[in-house]
């Protein structure tokens, strides 16, 4: 990615509840993102949030720990992004998704 260029950014909202199988639906999608290829993926954890179900989930209390937020974030091209949405569709179907354009400010030396 070039600075100074646009890119797009989606966001897939999880919890650390939201498994496929015996895997987490985050890392899934993190690993099927680097196997197709994108610029970067990262898995946020969030301390405290609440979503859809009105429940609020908090590390800072014990009960209430379980099934804190998670955030999986991806840049790319628009091109590419928008290719990544059906394995989103797939993996994560139910998942609140946001896509939203950005302008990449500094880019990082990549070794690929």
């Amino acid at each position: 990615m070039i600075a100074g260029a646009p890119a797009t950014r989606l966001m897939v909202f999880l919890t650390e509840d939201d498994r496929l199988a015996h895997h987490s639906t985050a890392e899934v999608l993190l690993k099927r993102a680097h196997e197709a290829g994108l610029a970067g993926t990262t898995i946020w954890r969030g301390i405290e949030g609440f979503g859809a179900s009105g429940h609020v989930r908090a590390a800072r209390l014990p009960d209430l720990a379980r099934g804190l937020p998670l955030v999986v974030e991806v840049i790319d091209t628009e091109e590419a992004v928008t290719g990544f949405l059906p394995v989103v569709r797939e993996l994560a179907d139910g998942a609140l998704v946001t896509i939203e354009t950005v302008h990449i400010s500094r880019s990082p030396a990549t070794s690929r």
